[in-house]
């Protein structure tokens, strides 16, 4: 339909033209750790061992980007994210992946410095004023994160996408990393969950979510920085993989094992009604598949809850081994034991 045709849609829903939505849509993870798993796994010498131009984190433990040595105090951040559309408001969808692409940066302990625009735009049928208004959502975001947005690249697509592809800086002797976990280490989550299923409850229905969008469009800047304050070392963010899932990365690489206690885990408003009524995408679905033979599940837990647990976010929060200020603790780092995830 052309553009012009579709301008005229009352009303016209953006997360139609997606078979998915938002960190939903990545490939499941089983199969993308045997691909990078094989990629990884070549032993290849380094460009650079050791100094300027050294890699400090690469392939090996799936972390939230690439960081490379700049020298001795100082180290850049690469990383890019995109996605379909996660809301139908194209405003609030550009804020959204921007925070979200923004958030990996925050993720290693860095501070955002430029980004460019990543677009694919089925030109034929959304009209370019819904563009404008993605773009300058992914603009009022790097502005606030005071991060430079410049430029970018463009394709004309059957399937809306927007993201950024970001450069950080970071100090190379205070990352985080999800491989420096613990034992004693306490596990605090920095939002609540529940964006996955109030998100797909949104695309079914059209019901709005304000809550969850203002949960999404929120940086993980002061996250990360109470993180550095407080020394903690290792942490990720909770994205497409659910929080089980990034548990279960976590504890893996740091060689430990991640006891959750599911009660004291945080949900928005709405998100048990939701999963209850079967707003649950198929991302889920196969993030729990994955998870669930290395977790050991505690007594009455219920499907759903694990459902909820593995519920795939879109620009969640961090996951931190550590404590800091405001966010509640959800479970501790312990001795690997027979499963690397435990939930009570």
């Amino acid at each position: 339909m052309p553009a012009s045709e579709t301008a005229h849609r009352d009303p016209l829903r953006l997360t139609q033209y997606a078979r998915g939505g938002g960190c939903a849509c990545k490939l499941p993870p089983g199969e993308l750790e045997a691909l990078v798993g094989d990629l990884s796994g070549r032993h290849v010498a380094p460009l650079v061992a050791e100094g300027a131009g050294a890699l400090l984190v690469g392939l090996e433990n799936g972390d939230d980007a690439a960081v490379v040595s700049l020298g001795e105090n100082n180290a850049v951040v690469l990383t890019t994210d995109f996605f379909t559309p996660v809301v139908d408001d194209a405003f609030d969808w550009g804020r959204i992946a921007a925070a979200n692409a923004l958030s990996d940066v925050y993720a290693m302990g860095g501070t955002p410095l430029t980004a460019v625009n990543l677009v694919a735009w089925p030109r034929e049928e959304l009209p370019v004023e819904l563009l404008r208004e993605v773009l300058r959502g992914g603009l009022e975001v790097t502005q606030a994160a005071g991060c430079h947005l410049a430029g970018g690249h463009s394709i004309d697509d059957p399937e809306p996408k927007y993201g950024l592809a970001v450069t950080g800086l970071a100090d190379p002797h205070r990352l985080l990393r999800n491989d420096a976990g613990r034992p004693g280490l306490p596990l605090t989550l920095t939002k609540p969950l529940g964006i996955g299923v109030l998100n797909t409850r949104h695309k079914a229905t059209g019901e709005r979510f304000a809550h969850a969008v203002e949960t999404m469009v929120a940086l993980n800047q002061e996250a990360s920085r109470a993180a550095l304050a407080a020394g903690v070392e290792c942490a990720t963010d909770v994205t497409g993989f659910g929080l089980l899932g990034h548990v279960l990365k976590l504890a893996r690489a740091s060689g430990v094992t991640a006891v959750l206690d599911s009660a004291t885990v945080p949900y928005l408003d709405g998100a048990r009604q939701a999963v209850r009524d079967g707003f649950v995408s198929g991302g889920t679905h196969r993030n729990l598949a994955w998870a669930s033979p290395h977790t050991a599940w505690g007594p009455g837990l219920s499907e759903n809850e694990r459902l909820l647990l593995a519920d795939a976010q879109t620009s969640g929060g961090l996951l931190v081994a550590g404590e800091i200020p405001g966010a509640p603790v959800i479970g501790e780092l312990v001795p690997a034991g027979e499963h690397p995830v435990v939930v009570r």
